[in-house]
């Protein structure tokens, strides 16, 4: 055998022994955040995903935040690859209906209608279907809450929001988005709004600062102890207390 062929061999010998170990540690699983014992936020984005959906992943993917959104079908439909990149992620998806109707304001069957139908875009799209509903507005009756418990959902709704929908200025989306920020809240936001996504870099950058985790909805509940059942609702509105 010659010398050159034995290189090879060696070389080649001792890639084989290297590669499964490299290669486990690179596949190593991330440790879960355990909101039980740190702070943590939740940001969520409604009525998405929006033009600026792909901007508002490249910085979360930059600074290792993970959010939740809470998806119209609509938009599912016609910006599918930013659906399947969220799940790709490691964020979490919502079903927020697919026309975004007021729920309590359309027949039962109607509601229906919307939530399946996202279900399905969102399925088609990334091979998962959203665990979570958020309904359009907020609103929510019990006919919204039989409806969720036939899908299988509890309902999420928010502790604060930035309201950059009304305001569409980024300096006072950051100020509000770090005043509604408190260990275990969620945080309600819009990736249809420039302002938001452009101050996100920002506000991240600022909540980590703070020693905050930003992570999904599910793990917010998880570190608080909230166990839901299909058609619960969270945060409980004002007077669902003795319903």
């Amino acid at each position: 055998m010659s010398r050159h062929i034995s290189s090879l061999l060696a070389i080649t010998a001792v890639c084989v022994t290297l590669t499964p170990t490299s290669a486990l540690a690179a596949q190593a699983p991330k440790k879960e955040v355990d909101c039980s014992q740190v702070k943590c936020v939740a940001l969520t984005f409604d009525d998405g995903p929006g033009k600026y959906a792909g901007k508002l992943l490249d910085t979360l993917k930059k600074y290792d935040a993970k959010a939740t959104f809470f998806l119209e079908g609509q938009y599912v439909k016609s910006r599918p690859s930013y659906v399947k990149r969220m799940v790709a992620e490691g964020h979490e998806l919502g079903n927020h209906s697919y026309t975004h109707p007021d729920f309590r304001k359309v027949e039962k069957w109607d509601v229906r209608a919307e939530i399946k139908k996202t279900q399905e875009a969102v399925k088609k799209a990334a091979g998962v279907e959203p665990k979570l509903l958020r309904p359009p507005y907020g609103m929510v009756d019990l006919q919204v809450s039989d409806v969720a418990t036939e899908f299988g959902m509890p309902i999420i709704l928010w502790t604060g929001g930035n309201e950059d929908w009304s305001s569409k200025n980024a300096t006072a989306i950051k100020k509000k988005s770090m005043e509604v920020a408190k260990p275990g809240s969620i945080v309600l936001m819009h990736d249809w709004v420039k302002q938001t996504v452009d101050s996100m870099p920002s506000i991240v950058k600022s909540l980590k600062r703070k020693g905050y985790h930003l992570v999904t909805v599910s793990e917010v509940l998880k570190g608080q102890d909230v166990k839901l059942e299909p058609g619960d609702v969270y945060p409980v509105p004002a007077g669902w207390e003795n319903k």
